[in-house]
């Protein structure tokens, strides 16, 4: 979360820019106006994937399947083990997405920041333990997920489960990979997303109620 962007200051530039006057083919355009409702801004790692348009849809189509209401993961799950693989593999723009995510969704920042040591730490369940230690094993190029492992999955978590677990981690060491390798920053959405934010912000909003009357 250190990596966040400070309100007033410009991002460091991804390896790869989009062109100036690059022009998107309308499903991307469209993608980046349901990103500007959700985020108030596009985000900069779209904007690179968009230059392969297809590929781009496919994956926005893909992640949509993984992170929907009706997964039998629950959604602070997702969330945690997004981030512990994008903290793995080094992409400060997917740890601060991802981390905002997660405290949309009910995690404390305490918990947040006992990710990198979840394994000894109470405020991390047993459920939650042994999916966030497979994504680690999965992830690890030096691991592999060894039989222990996936039993300790598999004790917490039935078939249908532990596919879209799986599926879930391909994911996001794909995503986080790739913005890793072209260094697109992070966008600063976990300080707008944390709790000290929320609460500046209903002062703000309480404080323009007060001042209309």
């Amino acid at each position: 979360m250190d990596s966040a962007v400070h309100a007033g200051s410009s991002p460091p530039a991804a390896r790869l820019a989009v062109p100036l006057g690059h022009v998107y083919p309308w499903y991307v355009r469209l993608i980046f106006a349901l990103q500007r409702r959700r985020y108030g801004a596009e985000l900069e790692s779209a904007r690179i994937w968009g230059r392969l348009p297809r590929s781009f849809l496919a994956l926005t189509l893909m992640y949509r399947t993984l992170d929907r209401r009706g997964s039998p993961i629950e959604p602070a799950l997702r969330a945690l083990l997004q981030v512990r693989v994008s903290q793995i593999n080094g992409c400060d723009f997917c740890v601060d997405l991802n981390a905002a995510a997660a405290l949309e969704r009910a995690v404390t920042p305490e918990k947040l920041a006992a990710l990198e040591d979840f394994e000894r730490s109470p405020l991390v369940t047993e459920r939650e333990k042994a999916a966030l230690a497979y994504a680690e094993a999965l992830t690890d190029p030096a691991r592999r997920v060894e039989d222990a492992c996936f039993a300790r999955l598999r004790t917490h978590f039935d078939e249908q489960e532990t596919l879209e677990l799986t599926a879930l981690a391909a994911f996001q060491n794909l995503s986080s990979k790739f913005n890793a390798a072209l260094s697109v920053p992070a966008q600063g959405f976990c300080v707008r997303a944390s709790p000290a934010a929320a609460r500046d912000g209903d002062s703000q909003a309480k404080q323009r109620s007060a001042g209309s009357r």
